[in-house]
């Protein structure tokens, strides 16, 4: 170096002392760090070729698989009053012990002797339509007994019209016999008149005698005349006589009938009657049974929705709700739309419950820590209130048991195990939104399993 300036630069200087004369020495850490930096890029692109198994979340609760083990509100059959608490809040009960006893705010039902009072009125009503039944039987004897009385006048009247028939034709033969006895005799008359008149050719006392004859005769023609007329009344008589027996015996039938009629209508709303206390009295004794509101189920008592003496409730009003003692526990999962076409029953799914401590890798669920085996029992067809669709999940057999500890209504998480892809794929599709994706005979064997 040129020794131009006048200052002089010792020769033991330290170059430490001086930035930039740091920084002229390459140092051994940026080559350490790039070494890891393109060790890291490999392990990551080598990463990205690693299987991934895709999967559909969903989130939801605790719930049992069959309804009837569910958590059911208790309802009162009829409105009353409280009087008297069977049971505690937490408190096992089994299937028909009384929860609470209800007394009676109906006015129709205040009376304590009311079955008596309705068996009284029933024991009245059937004496009253054995009564009905009665008179009924007597009056279909008396129209057994007016159509048999009705036959025999009838069949008198006939015989007597056919008599008086018989009887006018006998008098009128003899009224035809006398008007002839009666023109003979005339004219024999006229003859000794005749003979009388011309000289005296007969006695007077044959005359006399022949008129005599003529006055005997005519008297026999009147008389049987009389007797002809008298047959013909009495034939008319016969006929009146008949047609008033029909009329008569119609009368007495149709007031017969008509009391009949009256007494089968009043039979029929008796009856009725009768059917409405029975029903009435099998209702209050209903009634009476539901005042003591039994547990329909064994389980425990979760809460006591009305609460005190003297508090009244209405018809079908919730008192308390009651959780089943037993019941096959399952996961109800909320899916989206889009995802519920890709799954299937008998599919695998891992489950997360709150409080249970985990370390999830939902696409290495082997590697997961703290989950729980499930399978897809049930698929709605139908969205729900949220717009997702509802699933509901059941233990996996071949896993490990859920723990039992496990209340109703806690929550879960959920992760529906589809295919395996390729990581690079999995972030792809994340990327643009897309679905997962499922083989063509997967979706038909989910299809036939619903």
């Amino acid at each position: 170096m040129l020794n131009i300036s006048q200052n002089e630069i010792p020769q033991d200087w330290a170059e430490d002392e001086f930035q930039a004369l740091r920084s002229k020495n390459t140092n051994r850490s940026g080559r350490v760090l790039a070494r890891w930096l393109m060790a890291l890029s490999i392990l990551f692109f080598i990463c990205l070729f690693l299987p991934w198994q895709q999967n559909i979340p969903g989130k939801g609760k605790i719930t049992a698989l069959d309804p009837a083990h569910r958590p059911q509100q208790i309802q009162t059959a009829i409105a009353g009053r409280i009087t008297h608490w069977k049971i505690r809040e937490g408190q096992f009960v089994n299937k028909g012990d009384t929860i609470l006893v209800l007394a009676e705010i109906k006015d129709d039902y205040f009376d304590p002797e009311i079955l008596v009072r309705l068996d009284e009125q029933l024991s009245a009503k059937e004496l009253s339509i054995q009564a009905t039944e009665r008179q009924m039987q007597a009056i279909r004897n008396q129209l057994q007994a007016l159509n048999s009385g009705k036959e025999f006048s009838l069949n008198k009247a006939q015989n007597k019209i056919k008599q008086v028939a018989m009887k006018v034709r006998s008098d009128s033969a003899d009224f035809e016999a006398e008007k002839i006895q009666f023109a003979t005799a005339k004219a024999q008359f006229d003859r000794y008149k005749s003979l009388f008149d011309k000289g005296g050719l007969i006695s007077l006392t044959d005359l006399e005698k022949r008129n005599l004859k003529l006055q005997e005769t005519m008297a026999k023609r009147t008389s049987a005349e009389n007797k002809f007329l008298v047959s013909k009344n009495e034939s008319i008589n016969a006929r009146i006589e008949l047609n008033s027996l029909q009329a008569e015996y119609g009368d007495k039938t149709f007031k017969a009938m008509s009391d009949l009629g009256a007494k089968e209508a009043y039979l029929a709303d008796a009856r009725s009657e009768y059917s409405k206390l029975r029903n009435k009295i099998a209702n209050v004794e209903v009634r009476q049974n539901n005042h003591a509101l039994l547990a329909p189920q064994s389980g425990y008592v979760v809460k006591a929705l009305k609460m005190g003496i003297g508090e009244t409730v209405k018809e079908n009003e919730a008192v308390v709700t009651i959780m089943p003692e037993h019941g096959e526990k399952a996961v109800e999962l909320y899916v989206r739309a889009m995802d519920v076409a890709l799954i299937a029953r008998g599919r695998k799914v891992r489950l997360q419950f709150d409080g249970w401590p985990v370390l999830q890798f939902s696409g290495w669920p082997k590697a997961s820590v703290g989950t729980f085996g499930g399978v897809v029992q049930v698929i709605d067809y139908v969205a729900s209130a949220n717009g997702e669709y509802r699933i509901l999940v059941i233990p996996d057999a071949g896993q490990e048991g859920w723990p039992g500890l496990l209340r109703m209504g806690s929550g879960a998480n959920g992760w529906v195990m589809l295919n395996d892809v390729p990581i690079w794929y999995e972030l792809w599709r994340e990327i643009n939104g897309f679905p997962p994706t499922i083989t063509i005979e997967e979706s038909e064997s989910g299809k036939k399993q619903k």
